[in-house]
Parts: C-alpha cells; structure tokens; sequence
C-alpha cells in the first residue's frame, strides 16, 4: 500500500492558466510601432487631372469672367473690355450674344481666390436657362511628364 500513495503523489497537476506576458509584449511592440509610424503617413494629397491643349478653337466663344469681389462680366469674341452683368440678367445676355446658335460654347473664367460657390451659381444659372455647351476655363502650367 504504501507504495501505491507514492504513485499518486507523483502524479504533475495540469496547467490552467494561460500565461499573458508574450502576449502584452508584442502587442506593446506593435503599439510602438504604429504609434511611431502614423505621423509619416501623408495624407490628403490630391493629385489633379492637367489639361492639355484643344487642337482646334472655336470660332465665336463667349466667356463669362468672374472678378475677385464675385462681379459677372461677359466677354465676347473680339472685345478687349469686358462688359458688367448681373446674375439675373446673365442668361438673357449670353442667349443674345449666340444669336440663336446653341452650340456656340460658354466658357466661365474665374480668378483663383473666388469662393467656388460663386463658379456654381453661374454654371447653375446658365444651364438652367437651356444653355448647353458651358465649360470652365484653365490654366496652362507646366506638365508633370
């Protein structure tokens, strides 16, 4: 018998607990990591489309300035002083000046530092009038190639 109590008592218990520490090391390292990595990251950078340039003019374009201070002024073909409109009188003028030929272009210029809010209005008021051929006029700069 006494050798039988000996057997028992010689028996391992199994381990229930699982242990932590490797497990809050890496994760520690890993925190470290992003931590240190995130302010590198650039974000926000938009790269745009560039432009290039239109094989052949139109012969009759109407441009539609947009000044610093928001004021319209309608430029035609050959004028070298731009004429001031208002807002509301806008599509009356530019369907005047095609003179009944739809697909004669409106192009809207705008100085840079004009609220984009105004750009829209005009494009707005002028495609709600039935014009169709309306675009936006660029700025050539360099190209990136």
């Amino acid at each position: 018998m006494p050798a039988m109590s000996s057997r028992s008592g010689s028996r391992r218990r199994t381990m229930n607990e699982i242990n932590m520490v490797p497990f809050i090391d890496v994760m520690l390292v890993l925190l470290i990591i992003f931590m240190v990595s995130a302010p590198l990251i650039t974000t926000g950078v938009v790269d745009l489309p560039s432009v290039g340039t239109s094989k052949q003019q139109p012969a009759h374009v109407i441009q539609v300035v947009v000044g610093k201070d928001e004021q319209l002024k309608i430029k035609l073909d050959g004028d070298q002083d731009p004429q001031p409109v208002p807002l509301k009188a806008l599509a009356a003028r530019v369907k005047d000046a095609q003179a009944g030929d739809a697909n004669t272009p409106v192009v809207i210029s705008a100085d840079r530092n004009v609220k984009y809010e105004a750009v829209v209005k005009t494009m707005d008021v002028l495609q709600r009038a039935g014009i169709q051929r309306v675009g936006l006029s660029v700025k050539n700069g360099p190209s990136d190639n």
